[in-house]
């Protein structure tokens, strides 16, 4: 026989359930009486039990099965794993994360909910959580009755996207009169948990001690001290399971014992400052059941266990428990972060503020849901990269990929941080799309800078090949240039442009403006660089003839022929110049600047050419002509040949002064036939009235002297001429020379060599003297003997300083031989 003891209810329940009538006598005598048939009754009740009291399998277990499901609870077969959360010493685990993906609620979001178990120790928590939930948490041996939960457990419910709690009983002997843990679980609990099941036995009900009374003010206090800095109230549902109820005393009438005890101590309650009129029911649901004794009728508890899950499994159940303003708002996978910081508060008895909690959490939560975004979203950015940053490249479609990349990274932060706080998370959003857009801006700008300096290059490259077309206009080349070039620009740039950003390109536009501006301002000074040359080589081709053939044959004033010819060519040049003008959309000033600009330049031209025709050599050729014409020919033109009876001394001196005024004459442009002509210049270098001055007084001077010497060599020839015309060779003296010079003359014609020798040098003399160039020989000769005299003084010059170096090389050498003899001796 069993020796097992059993307390006084536990017999009178099982007297009742086998209907055995109890008298109304003292608990004591019914011990005595009963004692053997209660023992037996146990015993057979035993017998029919399959496993040990304390442990449910749930009916339609099987190991074999290799499946799992958390939302249907003959499917979900496989032994759940359980988990100790906070271990008897009070230290929180670090394994949650792992665990909530081995009960596969790691991604659940909102669709998880927490039960948490209050009650005395050893009054079958553990059990009922078995039975109610499938789970697999220890229980206690009935030959012990020694604490089994230590901590608080945690597991899945079978079938369930449920989380159960399973919490250390209180007024436990292990513990004795140490609380703090009873209050630091029931605070953590309170905090975590969406439905608090408070496990009673029936005959407590009415106690203070036996009922939990204390346990349940602790609750009541937690709850107060969570949720006073909160503006909105969130309820906890309050589910009292009355065990052991045979039935004698109606469900409804312990309910309301319990439900008038509970407002007993509520109004007991120190309430915080701002909630003192606060009441139970706004912090509180409260349902209440009752399940019968498990081990005396198991079948029945059974049967009142599975019906209790519906409540918990059944959305379409009318007392189904986890009701949305229960649910504390914590997705799943930052559940564990939420836990681990409740209990850190919880441990250190700090202040719990669960908002506050709830906002550290969000906080934390968000900010790595928006690193492992932002990660993903640095890496698809990569590859836009080199091409922009570092090559310079423009890439097509950056605009919709750019949004595309960031939409979904913010796709991806949305799907998970918008479960948390939502001030939080708004926040965090906004951060973080600032963070995305800063990065997105680097290649927003990099894309600009790089459609700017295309849009410049084509503009640039496009006008370049418009101006190289006939007849083009420039002010339509650059407008639609500039329109292409734009619209390209413009194009790119709005394409990239994002919403939810600041970013404009209207700084980057005005700049290529600016440079387009530049660009055309240069195309344009190029082009008229190009019309002024081409106008100037046409002034100076237009006046070159006229100015040469002025000063060729001077009349009285060959400087009012050459002005004509200037005004006539200015006003050929201006014409051109209006018609070029119209197509650089040019202002009537800058008409106007670019008309006294080719004034300028042609009188630039003008001069240049007046000094060539001018300079000492060609002027010097002019005044030689001039002498020539007016003293070898005669009135007719033909060449005077000078006869004795000639005055040759009042020739040369008129045609010598007229030739002289030429002098004067091309010294100065004269004016006096056009008295208005001026040309005007903004440039302070310039001076019209110095510009007149052709030729300096000193070289008038020089080049009168000049002319005067080569004016005498002609005077000297014609002299000459006359008297080798009137001088006559004596008979006797060309009798002599032949009788003298006969053997010469036949050896000079007999020899051939001598000969040709003979016939050169009479041609030679004859062609000098035919072209009257005896003067010019004569300075070649001098030039050629002064040359080689030169020469030869430098070779002597060079011969006699060789031969004092090779003497004191010679005496040096003496020097030393003397003074190695004297070192000898």
């Amino acid at each position: 026989m069993d020796n097992t003891e059993y307390h006084p209810w536990e017999i009178t329940s099982l007297l009742k359930s086998h209907d055995i009538l109890v008298p109304k006598i003292s608990t004591k005598l019914l011990i005595s009486l009963f004692v053997i048939s209660i023992q037996k009754i146990y015993q057979m009740t035993i017998e029919e039990v399959e496993a040990p009291v304390d442990q449910i399998t749930p009916p339609h277990s099987n190991s074999n099965k290799d499946s799992i499901s958390t939302t249907n609870w003959d499917q979900d077969t496989l032994t759940i794993p359980r988990l100790q959360i906070v271990d008897e010493n009070q230290k929180f685990t670090d394994d949650l994360p792992n665990y909530l993906s081995k009960w596969h609620l790691g991604e659940a979001g909102f669709k998880y909910n927490v039960v948490a178990v209050f009650g005395s120790q050893s009054t079958g928590k553990s059990t009922l959580l078995n039975g109610l939930f499938g789970t697999s948490f220890d229980v206690m041996d009935e030959n012990q009755r020694s604490q089994t939960t230590k901590g608080i457990w945690m597991s899945r419910g079978r079938g369930m996207h449920v989380l159960v709690m399973d919490v250390e009983g209180t007024d436990g002997r292990e513990r004795g009169e140490d609380q703090d843990f009873e209050r630091k679980s029931a605070l953590f609990s309170m905090a975590t948990s969406e439905v608090i099941i408070l496990n009673l036995w029936e005959h407590q009900v009415g106690l203070y001690q036996g009922a939990n009374m204390g346990l349940l003010k602790t609750v009541f206090e937690v709850n107060l001290q969570l949720f006073q800095t909160q503006k909105s109230k969130e309820k906890t549902l309050l589910l009292i399971v009355i065990r052991d109820h045979v039935g004698s005393t109606p469900l409804a009438n312990l309910a309301k014992t319990l439900q008038s005890d509970l407002e007993k101590i509520w109004v007991g309650l120190s309430k915080p400052e701002g909630l003192e009129d606060c009441k139970i029911h706004d912090y509180f649901d409260f349902m209440y059941t009752g399940l019968p004794h498990k081990v005396l009728l198991p079948e029945k508890f059974n049967e009142e266990v599975a019906k209790l899950r519906t409540r918990f499994n059944d959305p379409q159940n009318p007392d189904f428990v986890f009701k949305p303003e229960y649910h504390k708002r914590i997705p799943a996978d930052g559940y564990h972060i939420y836990a681990s910081g409740i209990w850190d508060k919880v441990l250190t008895n700090k202040d719990l503020d669960l908002p506050t909690q709830q906002e550290l959490l969000a906080q934390y939560r968000c900010d790595e849901i928006s690193s492992a975004a932002f990660e993903v979203f640095s890496n698809k950015l990569a590859p836009f990269k080199q091409p922009i940053l570092e090559k310079a490249q423009t890439i097509d479609n950056l605009g919709p990929q750019m949004l595309e990349i960031r939409q979904e990274a913010v796709a991806a932060f949305d799907k998970n941080a918008s479960r948390y706080h939502q001030g939080v998370y708004q926040k965090k959003r906004a951060e973080m799309l600032t963070k995305l857009n800063i990065q997105l801006n680097v290649l927003f700008v990099g894309q600009l800078k790089n459609l700017h300096k295309k849009a410049v290059v084509m503009f640039d490259e496009n006008l370049k090949a418009e101006l190289k077309r006939p007849n083009y206009n420039f002010a339509v080349a650059v407008e639609n240039c500039l329109k292409a070039a734009t619209d390209y620009f413009l194009t790119g740039a709005k394409a990239i442009l994002l919403p939810e950003t600041d970013w404009s390109y209207d700084s980057e536009y005005a700049s290529l403006e600016e440079e387009f501006t530049e660009v055309s301002t240069k195309a344009r000074t190029d082009e008229f660089r190009k019309m002024t040359k081409s106008l100037t080589k046409q002034v100076e081709n237009e006046l070159s003839e006229p100015i040469t053939l002025a000063l060729n044959n001077p009349g009285p004033n060959p400087w009012h022929k050459i002005l004509q010819a200037y005004s006539k060519t200015v006003e050929h040049g201006q014409t051109t110049l209006n018609k070029i003008a119209e197509s650089f959309n040019s202002s009537d000033a800058e008409i106007q600047e670019s008309i006294a600009d080719l004034r300028l330049q042609a009188w630039i031209v003008l001069r240049k050419k007046v000094d060539e025709e001018l300079a000492d050599t060609m002027l010097l050729l002019k005044l030689r002509s001039r002498f020539e014409e007016k003293f070898r020919y005669d009135d007719h033109g033909l060449p005077r040949v000078w006869k004795p009876e000639d005055d040759i001394d009042t020739f040369f001196k008129r045609a010598k002064e007229d030739t002289l005024t030429l002098i004067a004459l091309f010294a100065k442009i004269n004016l006096k036939d056009d008295p208005d002509f001026k040309v005007e210049s903004d440039d302070e270098d310039f001076d019209f009235e110095q510009s007149l001055i052709v030729l300096s007084e000193a070289k008038q001077i020089d080049i009168s002297n000049r002319f005067k010497r080569e004016s005498d060599a002609f005077y000297l020839e014609a002299k000459r001429s006359v008297v080798s015309t009137t001088a006559k060779i004596p008979t006797w003296a060309i009798a002599a020379m032949v009788f003298l010079g006969w053997n010469e003359f036949m050896t000079v014609i007999r020899n051939p060599l001598y000969m040709i020798l003979f016939v050169l040098c009479i041609t030679f003399g004859y062609v000098i003297f035919a072209l009257n160039l005896w003067g010019p020989l004569e300075r070649i000769i001098s030039t050629v003997v002064g040359e080689a005299t030169r020469i030869a003084k430098e070779c002597i010059a060079e011969g006699v300083e060789i031969a004092k170096e090779q003497t004191h090389h010679q005496q040096q050498g003496k020097n030393s031989s003397k003074i190695n003899e004297k070192k000898d001796q």
